[in-house]
């Protein structure tokens, strides 16, 4: 599974991207730019019990039965891009960024951006919080 997310801001070229292999390896990238800051990288090992919880969101999402083809084209605010493979079905979305709920309404098909959306929510939800509890600098006490 791929997910990343681009856009130009005033930092320059911003993305936010993870990919999880087949095996469990998750790759995770971010790179703000603000302050001049580099990209951050993390790489690490999902646990099977986390993996199929990742599966089961994707299948409750039910994303993989969307059709994308009305849904908005990158634009100057910049794209968000997920790939799926999951159970021999796959999955290739590319549309303009999703910066809140709202940006779905004024589109051809508001339900399936909704539904991308929320998806692209929970992901980064689950992604940071692995991330966060993985990398901490100082132990919680």
């Amino acid at each position: 599974m791929n997910k990343a997310q681009w856009h130009k801001g005033r930092y320059g070229h911003e993305f936010f991207r993870f990919e999880i292999d087949k095996y469990g390896t998750l790759k995770y990238a971010n790179n703000s730019n603000y302050r001049r800051d580099s990209i951050i990288q993390k790489t690490l090992q999902l646990s099977p019990t986390l993996i199929n919880e990742i599966q089961r969101i994707i299948k409750d999402s039910e994303i993989m039965h969307e059709d994308s083809s009305k849904w908005p084209h990158q634009d100057e605010n910049g794209r968000l891009q997920l790939e799926i493979e999951m159970n021999g079905q796959s999955i290739n979305i590319e549309t303009a960024k999703i910066s809140s709920l709202a940006d779905t309404l004024s589109t051809e098909d508001p339900e399936g951006l909704r539904v991308l959306y929320y998806l692209i929510q929970d992901f980064k939800c689950i992604i940071l919080s692995i991330i966060s509890l993985h990398f901490k600098i100082k132990p919680i006490a």
